[in-house]
Formats: C-alpha cells, structure tokens, sequence
C-alpha cells in the first residue's frame, strides 16, 4: 500500500518537528521499502487569524481521503485560549469519532523521572482514554452571566455505548501486552464513591466485559489514588482505562514521570475498521512560541507519535511493514535517549535538526 498522510505542521515549532518526523519517515521507508504520500494543511493559529476559520465541515471530508493525520502543535499568544482547541482539536476528535485516546507512558533509557529510585523496569504502561464524552462534550450552560447569581453547569456524559467500545479497545490491548511478556492487569480508573451514575455505568460495564476476558486481570482505583501510586509506585500499572477528564489529568502526570512532555507522544484513534475516518497522531507538547523557528525544538515526541502512527495504522489496516516500521523508530528513539542523560529534554543543546539526525542513524 502507498500510506496517505494529512500533515498539520499547525503553529510555532510543530512545522518543525513535524519535519524531522518526516525525515526519519523517509529513512525507514526506503530502508522497508514501503511508500507513502502526504499533503500539507494550514489548520491552525495563522488561518484563524487570517480568516476567522479553525476547521469546516469541507476540511473534515478532505482530511478522510487520508490513511492517518500526523499533526505537530497548535497554540498562539494571539489567539485565544480554548478556541483552537475546541475549533481544531476537539472537533477533529469528535467528529472523526477518534474515541480512544492512547498514550503510552515508559521512561526510556537515560531520560530523568523525578521520582526516587526508579528506573525504565518501574514506568512502562499504558493509559486508554475515552475521548468523545465526559465534560468534553461541553452540555451545559451559563445562566444570569456576569450577575452575583451567575450558574453555569457542565455535564459529565457517559453512554454505555461510549464505554463499551472503550473498555473492550483497553482490554483487547491488555491482551496484545500479555502476549509480549507484560503482567495482563488492566485497572479502571474513576471516582464511583462520589460520581455514583455515570461510575457505576464505568464499573459494571469494566466488570460485564472482563468476564470475557477470563486471562486479564481486573483491578479499580480512585483517580485520586491513581495519581498517589503514579507518583509512589507506577509499577503497579500494566494497562489503565480511563474515563476521558480524569485521563487528560492522570496521563500529563504520567508524561512528568516518564521525562516531560519533550517524549511524550499520543494518538487519537478511531479503530474501528470499517470506519472511513482516520487517526490522528501528536506529541503532547505545545507550541512553544519563544523558541519557534530557532531550530531548538525537541522533535523526539514528534518522531515518537510518528512511530505510533505507523504502529497503530499498521494494525489497523493489516499492514506488517507499517508495523515494523512504527517498532524501529520507537527503538531508535530509545537508542537515542541515552545522549539526553543529566540534559533537559527542552534545552538539551542539541538543535532540532542533530536529534532528528540522531534518530535516521540509530535506525
């Protein structure tokens, strides 16, 4: 197959770690032999500026002639906050239906954790996350704004149906994860003790499902539990399922544990194969205004989401190539890291470009 990319540089460095991202998509194509073509979009801070647009209806239909979309960072001091990410970002989200959200977190070799004693062995899990309802779905309101007896509501959704194929995608990973020598534990994260409803709706459905899943082992925590073990003993987490608030929450923690936002990539995935609506891949960072177009970015996260582009594309559409390809730059990356020990990720001194370099030769 020739694997057809949307490109969504997006605003201040994600131009240019997206270019990296695309070097090293080079070097492993060649090397596996495998092709692919790409299309660049002006989705972002610049466009909104100038034309007061952040993502039409006619953008979304383009964006589905595309196998997957690799996006690098969007975010302006100019633009205000919330507008991109609810225009773009979250709209992109929800009406491709990329209901999983999917962030790994592992400490890879030479990266710092600021938690004590810990070493790669300790950091190494998976967070699933819905990522179409909760609070994200924004029913709610404002009533008597700007008066003393201003109310605003903010509902928190949760349909079987949502759940379902969310918990069924965790345990399905679980399984994957058994398979190549982790512990096949998947843990529930809520708070079922105050949001009776919509937890209860989570954990029967968590409990419903896993009796298919007899091999899998199935442990809940509080989210605030979840965030005291993460930070005291991450190793009790092999897969964790996580409604779609709590997971933003728990997975920037577990991105602070595993380095910082310069390694952590995500993908938002609609896995569904029969769905003409495709995945999208970031790193978690953002834009990083002050420092764009200074070739001082970190474009490891980028070339990391590129590796989980490949691997989860890979599956989905029974591409063995695609696979491998996503395995060897996820491996060359973890070559790479060990150059970042006793540097910040951020201001390592190395450019952009030398570590994009570094990668194309640990392959």
């Amino acid at each position: 197959m020739i694997l057809k990319l949307a490109i969504v540089g997006g605003d201040g460095t994600g131009p240019e770690v997206v270019a990296e991202g695309l070097k090293v998509l080079d070097a492993v194509g060649q090397d596996l032999g495998f092709q692919y073509a790409s299309k660049p979009f002006d989705f972002g801070a610049e466009r909104f500026l100038a034309t007061g647009q952040t993502l039409t209806d006619g953008d979304l239909d383009d964006l589905r002639q595309y196998d997957a979309i690799y996006l690098g960072a969007v975010g302006h001091p100019d633009v205000k906050p919330g507008i991109l990410e609810r225009g773009l970002l979250l709209k992109m989200r929800f009406d491709l239906d990329q209901y999983i959200n999917l962030r790994p977190v592992k400490l890879y070799p030479g990266v710092e954790t600021p938690l004590k004693n810990k070493t790669p062995d300790d950091i190494d899990f998976l967070v699933v996350r819905e990522n179409t309802e909760d609070l994200y779905c924004g029913n709610g309101g404002t009533a008597r704004l700007g008066t003393p007896q201003e109310i605003s509501t903010q509902e928190m959704i949760a349909t079987r149906f949502g759940v379902e194929r969310c918990v069924r995608y965790a345990f399905e990973q679980a399984v994957a994860r058994k398979e190549a020598g982790y512990p096949g534990r998947l843990t529930l994260v809520h708070k079922t003790n105050v949001l009776t409803f919509a937890g209860d709706t989570w954990f029967r459905c968590f409990n419903e499902v896993g009796e298919e899943y007899s091999d899998i082992q199935r442990e809940y925590h509080h989210v605030d539990a979840c965030c005291m073990y993460m930070a005291t003993k991450p190793e009790v987490y092999d897969t964790i399922v996580v409604p779609n608030m709590f997971g933003d929450i728990i997975t920037d923690l577990g991105a602070a544990i595993a380095g910082g936002m310069g390694v952590a990539a995500s993908g938002n995935l609609n896995p569904d194969p029969d769905s003409t609506n495709p995945s999208m891949f970031e790193p978690v960072h953002g834009s990083s205004p002050d420092i764009a177009g200074q070739n001082k970015a970190n474009p490891l996260a980028a070339i990391d989401s590129l590796a989980l582009l490949l691997r989860e594309t890979g599956r989905l559409k029974d591409e063995t190539l695609l696979v491998q390809a996503g395995e060897r730059i996820n491996a060359a990356v973890q070559q790479v890291t060990p150059r970042f020990a006793g540097k910040t990720l951020d201001r390592s001194g190395y450019s952009t470009t030398e570590i994009g370099q570094m990668v194309i030769e640990a392959l």
